[in-house]
């Protein structure tokens, strides 16, 4: 049971809550107390009304069939004998206009008479005399006033005498959900000779309103305890919530300045590891610069000087790379830069290459565009691309009679120009041109290298990084189906200058050549 309560708590702790969110869960609590409330009233309150009205129906009914009973048995038990006659009759209607008037003294009975047919028509009796007379003497009094009993009288005339008389069943008819009419077969000895019929409008909203009231002051009790339970309960938890985000602030902030930090270093190493690395190529410019001055001569003072100024224009722009991890834009590129790179190819492969003193059999095959334009980027930025890449293809190739080839062209059709450096060596090991996930093939990651040393694997680092971040030129490597590899520089037109094909100032000499060392 461990491990998935484990999981439970740890998927709960996924989810933070703000106090924006407890101001919802309050709101919809109280809401849903509210609607509870209100739902719960309505039901109370429906329940009650249905309630009372089967009550006062009942109420009604039995008070009615009690007053029928009552005349039934009074009719059933009294008879008149002829010595006493006179006091017998008096008893009686004496005990008819109780039992009549009895009903009219509660507070809700507003009507009692009993509706019997006589000569073909329906009359109300509503006292003791009259009823003596009719049940004893078979007489009515004709005067007498029956028009507030009249709707009664076309009620039991027009739907309930037939009914009544067939079924002998108890009849009410409800008024406006108030006042009741009830209709009571009226069998005195056995034999149907009409209704009771009794007026009621019973009363028990008192009850109801004093049940509601009661409930109305439990419900707001009960509300205002929720609602200082909730109260509570958003005090504790923004407090809690507040200690949370400041200690979650607290860490946000040493974790920002431990990555600042980290960051920093990072780039420290970056920076120390890429002037190690530029380092030996200043060296080397070094070397040939005092070379070019122990040979300098009346015959090649101009070569040499122009030679020389170049070799300390890359000097200055390594050592100018030494200030920052990251120059300015305006150093890599701009309209005040306009550089030919065949120019700058032909003086890397003629000035840097083919003037090693290690002896090294490989030979440079260039097809270079002589309309290939210029572009905004410092030449010594070209030289840090160019340099490494090269160097890689002699370093790396592998085989004698080693041919690195080195060609630019223009491909309107893509709207882009290429310089392409390929070789015939043995091509660069397939996990090298797997894509990593950066998206960036290795070949181009920091420390991916073939020779196994620490400080190995910056050149096509840092020519990738120049190219693809400082220039907006493409790069990218692949192995060739006959043998060696290929390195493609994309250079799309909208960076070029004037974003025009333009020719350049004087055709190269070396536009289709081959160089040996």
């Amino acid at each position: 049971m461990e491990r998935p309560l484990s999981t439970v708590f740890d998927k709960f702790r996924s989810y933070h809550f703000e106090l924006k969110h407890l101001l919802v869960l309050f709101t919809v609590l109280g809401a849903f107390l509210v609607a509870v409330s209100f739902i719960q009233k309505s039901s109370l309150q429906s329940l009650l009304l249905n309630t009372q009205n089967w009550y006062q129906r009942d109420s009604a009914e039995r008070m009615a069939n009690l007053t029928a009973t009552s005349l039934e048995l009074l009719l059933e038990t009294t008879s008149i004998s002829s010595g006493r006659q006179t006091i017998d009759t008096n008893d009686i209607i004496q005990a008819f206009n109780v039992i009549l008037s009895q009903q009219k003294l509660e507070q809700h009975v507003q009507e009692v008479c009993i509706l019997v047919k006589y000569q073909d028509r329906i009359i109300a009796i509503d006292s003791g005399v009259e009823l003596f007379n009719f049940f004893y003497s078979h007489k009515i009094n004709e005067n007498a006033d029956i028009s507030q009993y009249q709707s009664a009288i076309d009620i039991y005339q027009n739907q309930l005498q037939e009914i009544m008389q067939r079924d002998e069943m108890i009849h009410s008819i409800t008024e406006n959900s108030k006042i009741f009419h009830v209709f009571v077969p009226f069998v005195p000895k056995g034999e149907y000779v009409g209704a009771v019929y009794v007026k009621n409008q019973p009363d028990f909203s008192f009850i109801t309103r004093e049940i509601i009231a009661s409930y109305d002051e439990t419900a707001i009790i009960f509300a205002l305890l929720i609602i200082l339970g909730l109260l509570a309960m958003f005090y504790i938890s923004s407090y809690t919530v507040r200690e949370r985000d400041e200690a979650q602030q607290q860490l946000f902030e040493e974790r920002e300045t431990h990555l600042r930090e980290k960051v920093e270093r990072q780039k420290e190493e970056l920076f120390t590891k890429r002037i190690y690395h530029t380092h030996h190529k200043a060296e080397k410019v070094m070397g040939f610069i005092k070379e070019d001055l122990r040979k300098l001569s009346a015959e090649n003072i101009e070569s040499v000087k122009q030679r020389v100024t170049r070799y300390a224009n890359f000097i200055s722009r390594v050592i100018y790379d030494m200030k920052w991890y990251d120059p300015p834009i305006q150093a890599t590129r701009g309209p005040i830069f306009r550089t030919y790179l065949n120019e700058v190819i032909e003086f890397i492969v003629l000035n840097i290459f083919l003037r090693t003193s290690q002896h090294v059999n490989y030979r440079f095959n260039l097809k270079l565009d002589p309309d290939f334009p210029p572009v905004q980027i410092n030449e010594f930025v070209i030289w840090e691309i160019l340099e490494p890449l090269l160097q890689n293809c002699i370093e790396h190739g592998g085989k004698e009679n080693l041919v690195v080839s080195i060609i630019s062209r223009q491909l309107p059709e893509k709207n882009c120009c290429e310089i392409i450096i390929a070789d015939n060596g043995r091509g660069f090991s397939p996990q090298l041109l797997e894509i990593s996930e950066k998206g960036v093939k290795k070949l181009f990651l920091e420390n991916i290298s073939t020779k196994g040393s620490e400080n190995s694997g910056y050149g096509c680092y840092l020519a990738y990084e120049i190219s693809k971040k400082r220039c907006g030129w493409d790069l990218d490597a692949e192995n060739l189906p006959e043998g060696g590899v290929q390195i493609t520089i994309g250079l799309p037109f909208e960076l070029m200058v004037g974003n025009l094909v333009l020719p350049q100032k004087e055709p190269s000499s070396y536009a289709d050549s081959s160089f040996s060392r």
